[in-house]
């Protein structure tokens, strides 16, 4: 399975929402790659700021696989990949 890169920014915008008490389209959020720092985000949650590194995108993206596709993966199963855009590949 392959997760798009708007599928992982709901993911995380999701994820987030949850976190901080707001609603999901209170949430923006930016995919970024970077050979120094990898996978990264950067969110906004009310004029806020914040980094997430690639172990946060990870949590978010096993819980958003567990409440839209019933799917229990483990961090193993997940790897972040960067083509035209930046995927989700899931090993089952």
């Amino acid at each position: 399975m392959v997760l798009s890169m708007d599928e992982i920014i709901n993911a995380v915008c999701l994820h987030q929402a949850e976190r901080k008490g707001v609603k999901p389209t209170d949430v923006t959020v930016e995919l970024n790659w970077d050979e120094d720092t990898g996978y990264t985000a950067e969110v906004w949650v009310h004029d806020r700021s914040q980094y997430l590194i690639e172990a946060n995108l990870m949590e978010a993206i096993l819980r958003y696989l567990n409440s839209e596709y019933s799917i229990r993966a483990y961090r193993e199963q997940v790897r972040l990949e960067l083509e035209d855009e930046i995927i989700a590949v899931v090993s089952q």
